[in-house]
């Protein structure tokens, strides 16, 4: 049931990596106080959750920055210890899954939500999509088509109620504009040591949407 007034009831869910390599591959990095407002605008913005493994080092995350930040501005900040593992040409990438968090919150709050907004393009979320659609809420999926290849997977965008492309409210949503990024296929090379960094704080690879 609406709250009176007829506000619709939004939850947001954000998966960080899977946003973080969208936005990336698009050319711009979210303002996330400017995400609360464009939420908040016409629906009663009931709860938003940020997901991210966080890779704990002696003396520095090179995520805390922003998971501080969140915190402390309306965000619901979920967070779990990630790994580093080289991939074969030597770069460096967090592994640190995070779906179990996200769709068991998506789960609990889903009777006070009219509306789910999952921000992410991973096909395994497409299960939890079916599930919450199930107890009557409506579920938008946010990603991109625009890149290449495209971020979400299909069958994900087609048990989504809705999809948005990520690219078309970007305006919306921009911090500053970068330079968009092609994923190559990655070539031999041999290994180098490195690590994520607070210009890349996942590491340099984009995750592969399910197929």
């Amino acid at each position: 049931m609406r709250r009176s007034g007829g506000a619709e009831r939004v939850g947001v869910f954000v998966d960080g990596a899977n946003l973080y390599h969208t936005t990336r591959a698009l050319g711009f990095e979210v303002d996330f106080a400017a995400m609360l407002e464009f939420f908040g605008r016409s629906t009663y913005l009931v709860r938003a959750f940020y997901y991210t493994a966080l890779l704990e080092t002696e003396d520095y995350s090179p995520l805390r920055p922003l998971t501080d930040w969140l915190a402390y501005n309306g965000w619901q900040v979920v967070t779990k210890p990630a790994k580093q593992q080289s991939d074969p040409t030597g770069r460096v990438r967090l592994k640190g899954n995070m779906d179990v968090e996200l769709a068991v919150d998506m789960l609990e709050l889903a009777p006070q939500l009219d509306h789910a907004v999952l921000f992410s393009g991973d096909g395994d979320f497409r299960r939890l999509v079916e599930a919450v659609q199930r107890m009557g809420v409506r579920v938008t999926v946010v990603s991109t088509v625009r890149s290449q290849p495209p971020m979400i997977a299909d069958e994900l965008r087609r048990q989504a109620d809705a999809f948005i492309d990520l690219a078309e409210i970007a305006p919306d949503l921009t911090r500053r504009q970068t330079e968009p990024r092609t994923r190559a296929p990655a070539q031999p090379a041999a290994p180098r040591p490195g690590r994520a960094t607070p210009a890349d704080p996942y590491g340099d690879a984009a995750p592969e949407p399910e197929a």
